[in-house]
């Protein structure tokens, strides 16, 4: 009867060990990915299942998947990770992605989240989506239909590997040097 005490001891033991691993485990991956505090929703990542669709505005003319959309109580925030980028701050368009991302929830909701997160390896940033944010998002966006329409648009940056890189270097007329095409002319 001892012997079994013992072993139902050791047993109860390894259980609650075992549970204190998982729980580690669990602690730090939820750490790593970057997410906030809340329950997953929505996610068009590789290692969840596929999301319902993309979000649409059919009055901005956006339709966006975020990476992740985490419910607050009644409230969505929207996640955009970056997990091979490093930087001491988001760039401007990712930014304006997860402003996006907002203007989405917002539309789709009738709630605009309070703000949305960014995520780098290693780093996070929240976003407040404030007033001066969307309207930057919407002059972007008028900024977007505008260069669609036009006949030539000029590039906006001087960065060569930016330019090798590009989709559009065999017709742009403005390759930089560096990135093996002459700006024609």
């Amino acid at each position: 009867m001892v012997g079994m005490s013992l072993l139902l001891v050791v047993l109860a033991l390894v259980i609650a060990l075992a549970g204190a691993c998982l729980w580690w485990w669990a602690r730090r991956m939820a750490k790593a990915t970057g997410l906030p505090a809340g329950r997953v929703v929505y996610s068009d990542t590789a290692d969840w299942r596929a999301p319902p669709g993309p979000l649409r505005s059919e009055r901005f003319g956006l339709v966006g998947k975020p990476d992740y959309l985490v419910a607050r109580g009644d409230t969505l925030i929207p996640v955009e990770v970056k997990p091979a980028r490093r930087a001491r701050q988001p760039y401007e368009s990712d930014v304006l992605q997860l402003a996006a991302y907002c203007l989405l929830v917002e539309v789709t909701t009738g709630r605009p989240p309070p703000a949305g997160l960014i995520v780098y390896a290693g780093q996070q940033w929240e976003i407040p989506y404030t007033d001066s944010l969307r309207t930057t998002l919407l002059t972007t966006l008028d900024a977007i239909r505008a260069g669609r329409r036009a006949n030539d648009v000029p590039r906006s940056h001087t960065i060569p590997a930016r330019c090798q890189a590009c989709g559009f270097r065999a017709g742009c007329g403005q390759a930089l040097e560096g990135s093996r095409l002459k700006v024609k002319g």
